[in-house]
């Protein structure tokens, strides 16, 4: 059996999977919100909740959203920050008594949906997760890649691509320290602030691309600029990885729009695509990280 917990800034899943992927159990409970050993308890309960109930022990994985760094052995870029600076994966281990490993969320999401999701059968295959952050993954034939310093598909981090005056001027100050980054231009909450700035009005990003299909004004103006900067970052991965397949998860992957505008963006921002790419909705939803999670266990 696999077990797979996937730890968010405001709920934590657990899966438990069979040797063919086939759910067992799953629970959800809310993520303290102030004290890091509390988090560290309530995954362990969750776990051994899981055991009781199902009467076997599994392997445990873990989808966190940032690292575990391979040289201090603690987690950082976590956008959930009481978690940085914490051993995570030797702290939960202690309270299990067995090995746990942990991964970023966009490595377990991308995973997944190589494994058996929206990309399967794909050797190479970019992975985003775009709601409240951008993040990114990179899967090559089955494998995550990780990179040497545990940051590889971390593209949300990166600048974004051409800016205008005005995107220069106007750069976002990012948790990270940095201005302009992709995930400061391309998460939810920028698509919400963007469209709240011009119009006056609060609308989540599912109605603001509504509200644009309907000949909205301000919607259509901040939408169609969401567009074109998402577009010119995912170009800069297709330039790098040429991909077989990117898939889009998070909040964001619910607007329909996007599997019919981005391709053609992104074409005509990278170099000589020759053709559109793949750009595909998540196959398991919400479940992609946690599910991911478990299968960081391939021989359990």
């Amino acid at each position: 059996m696999r077990i797979g917990i996937d730890l968010g800034g405001t709920k934590i899943e657990i899966l438990a999977i069979d040797r063919d992927g086939r759910e067992l159990l799953r629970r959800r409970v809310t993520t303290p919100r102030e004290n890091y050993d509390e988090v560290i308890a309530a995954m362990r309960d969750l776990v051994l909740e899981a055991e009781r109930e199902l009467g076997a022990r599994g392997s445990v994985g873990v989808a966190i959203p940032g690292t575990i760094s391979p040289f201090t052995g603690l987690v950082k870029n976590a956008n959930a920050t009481r978690l940085n600076g914490h051993p995570l994966d030797k702290d939960l281990a202690g309270t299990l008594g067995r090995e746990v490993r942990v991964a970023n969320d966009a490595n377990c999401f991308v995973l997944s949906e190589a494994s058996d999701g929206a990309a399967a059968g794909r050797d190479v295959v970019f992975g985003i997760i775009a709601g409240t952050g951008v993040g990114g993954g990179v899967c090559v034939g089955g494998r995550v890649l990780i990179g040497a310093h545990a940051i590889a598909g971390e593209w949300g981090h990166n600048p974004l691509p051409r800016p205008s005056p005005e995107e220069v001027r106007d750069a976002p100050q990012c948790y990270c320290g940095r201005r302009g980054c992709i995930e400061t231009w391309c998460s939810g909450p920028a698509l919400a602030k963007q469209y709240e700035g011009l119009s006056g009005t609060r609308a989540d990003p599912a109605a603001i691309a509504g509200l644009a299909a309907q000949g909205d004004p301000a919607a259509t103006q901040v939408f169609d600029n969401f567009l074109d900067r998402f577009a010119r970052a995912i170009a800069t991965v297709v330039n790098i990885l040429d991909p077989d397949a990117i898939v889009i998860g998070g909040g964001l992957s619910n607007i329909d729009a996007l599997y019919g505008e981005l391709p053609p963006r992104v074409e005509a921002h990278a170099f000589s695509a020759q053709g559109p790419s793949l750009i595909v909705k998540n196959r398991h939803g919400d479940s992609s990280g946690v599910r991911g999670a478990a299968w960081l266990w391939p021989e359990g």
